[in-house]
């Protein structure tokens, strides 16, 4: 049985390589959509909007869209979306752009996140199966050992043992700190988003009634 144990300890380390760097990739994965999604300041986003603002009063659909062409940030996209269901009500139309964005933007960003969640909450227990397998190790070791073997594989296994602790725990706790980071900058994105949404709604409703220029 020592060689089961062995074998589940070490087999045990490359589960938890595994799942650190599933659990960095998701990160960067997510970090890199939300700067993808966002402007990088609010003032840059409302000069955005004050050059839609303008074109949209003078009912000009065609720059609109010129300026939004390629940008593959949140409100351009959402402005893109108006322009091509203009027709629609004012208030329906709100509501799809919202929805829109959650599924368009946040839905990959909260499919990361729950694995992220996923891998925190089981690094500990993925480095407790090695701590399990390193200790039954060395149980085994003690049980058949006689007064004149050397205590060096007791001492590999209580090291493998407390090692898948401590990397169970380190990985936990990168990733609650980068977790932390993250929802900062989830938050600041969508409070932003949200903003220059209100601002778009309330530029589609001065000009609702207004006859668009044909694209």
């Amino acid at each position: 049985m020592g060689s089961v144990y062995e074998f589940v300890g070490h087999a045990d380390y490359y589960v938890l390589g595994a799942a650190a760097f599933w659990g960095l990739f998701c990160m960067v994965m997510v970090w890199t959509r939300i700067g993808d999604k966002r402007f990088k300041s609010e003032k840059e986003q409302n000069d955005f909007l004050d050059k839609v603002e303008h074109h949209l009063r003078a009912g000009d659909v065609d720059s609109v869209l010129t300026l939004c062409e390629g940008d593959k940030r949140a409100i351009p996209m959402m402005v893109v979306l108006a322009m091509d269901n203009r027709d629609m009500e004012t208030e329906k139309l709100e509501s799809w752009l919202m929805d829109r964005f959650q599924f368009d933007v946040m839905s990959d960003v909260e499919n990361r996140l729950s694995w992220i969640s996923t891998i925190i909450k089981a690094a500990p227990m993925l480095g407790l199966i090695g701590t399990v397998a390193g200790m039954m190790s060395a149980f085994e070791t003690l049980e058949t050992a006689t007064a004149a073997e050397p205590t060096k594989q007791l001492l590999r296994d209580i090291r493998m043992a407390l090692e898948h602790t401590l990397i169970g725990l380190l990985i936990t706790v990168a990733l609650l700190t980068a977790m932390a980071s993250i929802s900062n900058r989830i938050r600041q994105m969508e409070e932003l988003v949200v903003f220059g949404m209100n601002r778009l709604f309330e530029s589609l409703h001065h000009v609702q009634k207004r006859k668009f220029r044909a694209g």
